[in-house]
């Protein structure tokens, strides 16, 4: 790859946010510099890349910088057009990905981290707001290997974190959101996805996960209630 097309990613190794940037780019082929970034403890590269916001990931290609996970997926899939294309060509379905890709944060992601982070009645409530999410991705994927049709696409990069993050949640908080019996078509999808070459060979090890997030959940759910973001 020539010098004035480097690519380079700054992440955080237990970030899902990163994690979909990473496997966005290993589906196209796209060779990339990794940094790994203390997110407790950010660098002056970071804070200079992303004033804005001050998180991973960042997308440093041709000397430009792009920051937040969905905008950088567009971008690499608007930029490398080799196969696999990302999103749907159809504009109807390209919307339906963006909304179930938002939908997925902002409901099940939010909801299923709050309740790994919180106690009692607090963590009740977001267990069933997190379970409803669910409800709305299982009827989307009904019937589908894949939410992006016969192989992976945007939307299942954007939900990718359901099956690896969210088990260890469970695990941590010890809760359940994804019932197998409940929910067996997403339970499906996820055990599709992480059996993908890419996928698999690119996740963070997992009993390190755990480590990770049992010290983020028992310091999180000391602090006041409210939402608490990843």
């Amino acid at each position: 790859m020539a010098s004035e097309d480097t690519v380079k990613l700054l992440g955080f190794w237990a970030s899902p946010y990163s994690r979909r940037v990473e496997w966005a780019l290993k589906l196209k082929g796209v060779d990339y510099e990794y940094v790994e970034e203390d997110i407790f403890n950010k660098s002056s590269l970071l804070l200079e890349l992303n004033p804005v916001h001050k998180k991973v990931p960042v997308l440093v290609h041709r000397q430009k910088v792009i920051s937040e996970s969905y905008v950088i997926l567009e971008y690499i899939d608007e930029t490398w057009k080799q196969s696999p294309l990302l999103l749907p060509q159809d504009p109807h379905e390209r919307a339906k990905a963006r909304f179930w890709a938002r939908f997925g944060v902002e409901k099940l992601l939010e909801a299923a981290y709050n309740a790994l982070c919180s106690l009692g009645e607090e963590k009740e409530k977001a267990l069933k707001l997190a379970i409803e999410a669910m409800e709305k991705i299982e009827e989307e994927i009904k019937g589908k290997e894949f939410f992006g049709g016969e192989g992976i696409g945007y939307l299942d990069i954007a939900l990718g974190w359901i099956s690896y993050w969210l088990p260890v949640w469970e695990e941590v908080g010890s809760m359940q959101i994804l019932d197998p019996l409940t929910f067996p078509a997403t339970t499906s999808w996820a055990k599709n996805f992480l059996n993908h070459p890419i996928i698999k060979d690119n996740l963070p090890p997992r009993q390190k996960m755990v480590l990770y997030f049992l010290e983020r959940s028992k310091f999180l759910s000391s602090l006041p209630r409210g939402w608490i973001k990843i």
